[in-house]
């Protein structure tokens, strides 16, 4: 029975990481207008600027709190670092 919920706790939690993920990204591409990557590329880059965003605040030291809005605001503020780096790296030249 335990192992039922703990199973079910995890679902949950993969299901709250992809959302955070998901708006984290859209937020973050909202704010650096880049060549849009889409949904899948809004949750990729949104997923990967989470990691990016708690680890740089961890390494400075930095928090913006708990919770979900925190969370997301991490997450956006890691997804704007991946879109200008990928920007630099990707640059179109004109």
């Amino acid at each position: 029975m335990v192992q039922r919920a703990t199973q079910k706790s995890e679902k949950m939690e993969i299901i709250g990481a992809l959302i955070t993920g998901v708006l984290a990204g859209w937020l973050g591409s909202l704010i650096y207008k880049g060549s849009g990557l889409g949904f899948i590329g809004n949750m990729v880059v949104g997923l990967l600027g989470s990691f990016v965003g708690f680890w740089l605040f961890g390494k400075l030291g930095v928090s913006l709190g708990s919770g979900w809005i925190s969370a997301i605001l991490t997450g956006a503020i890691g997804a704007i670092i991946i879109l200008f780096l990928l920007n630099l790296i990707f640059k179109k030249k004109k």
